[in-house]
């Protein structure tokens, strides 16, 4: 059962997916999610993979739950979204098997980055997580605040 509380995505984790392509969610993550909770991973456009928790996962139904089933753009939409991504629970070790479409998308192998976004994490390539602290290379915490509103 799962414990009250909220979970904040933080931090970056490595691991290394198992020989049946099973990575593990970091227990920090976890624990206050139980093993019969849906998290949604998606291909994100930047060659990453998008991880939704559950409580994520329910906004985006409610959100395209009132798209007009007539409104084919809407519908082309949400088929796009849901027939790419991935529906998941985790084992009793916080693991969860990534497909091969998935890690395609995101040119993983073997490793993998696993990076805090607050409400939702990213898994991705260690070269991409690489491309993207680089873009923040020679920038203090002060001026990243500054430059988001914080």
């Amino acid at each position: 059962m799962a414990q009250t509380g909220t979970t904040v995505y933080s931090g970056r984790f490595e691991h290394t997916l198992d020989d049946k392509n099973r990575l593990t969610i970091p227990s920090l993550w976890r624990w206050v999610h139980s093993d019969t909770e849906t998290f949604l991973a998606m291909p994100h456009p930047d060659n990453y993979i998008a991880v939704l928790p559950p409580a994520r996962v329910a906004k985006l139904i409610a959100q395209v739950s009132e798209m007009k089933l007539s409104d084919r753009d809407a519908q082309a939409v949400k088929a796009k979204i849901f027939s790419n991504a991935l529906s998941f629970t985790f084992d009793k070790q916080g693991r969860f098997g990534i497909s091969a479409s998935l890690l395609g998308h995101a040119s993983i192998a073997k490793d993998a980055v696993l990076c805090g976004m607050g409400d939702t994490f990213n898994i991705m390539s260690p070269a991409r997580w690489t491309e993207m602290e680089r873009v923040t290379a020679g920038e203090n915490f002060g001026d990243i605040m500054r430059r988001i509103g914080l």
